[in-house]
């Protein structure tokens, strides 16, 4: 609100400003926090960034011993991008992380995602028994 005094009678203008939304953000989810993958894509260098300064050997290293702990394949690859800076194992080792664990024997006997759905049907399988009403 801008005023201006002219000839003693006070006049005021109005100033109004339209807020744009900004071409960068997303859409997000109603009812989560995600923003989907679209439009994400991978680098087009298959080098590794200039800040990564591990080895090959340390991933490799880092990446058995976090199997050891028990940790599935994409949490693996979320430890290493969280803690370490690593953006994608296979640029750095030229492998994938699953094809790691497969050479050091370490690989899971099922597929990740074969393990979770299977792991969400027992749960579903175990609300229904104790929820009988809870069928369509």
């Amino acid at each position: 609100l801008k005023s201006s005094a002219t000839d003693g009678a006070r006049v005021h203008v109005y100033v109004w400003t339209t807020a744009r939304p900004s071409s960068t953000a997303k859409m997000g989810r109603m009812y989560g926090n995600g923003k989907g993958m679209a439009s994400s894509a991978l680098p087009y260098r298959r080098k590794p960034p200039t800040w990564v300064k591990m080895k090959t050997e340390d991933v490799c290293d880092h990446i058995c011993k976090l199997a050891k702990k028990g940790l599935a394949p994409s949490q693996i690859g979320v430890t290493l991008r969280d803690s370490f800076g690593i953006p994608q194992v296979r640029g750095v080792t030229g492998n994938k992380i699953l094809r790691i664990l497969k050479a050091n024997g370490l690989a899971p006997t099922l597929p990740e995602d074969m393990y979770f759905l299977i792991k969400k049907a027992v749960a579903i399988r175990k609300h229904l028994d104790k929820n009988r009403k809870h069928k369509d």
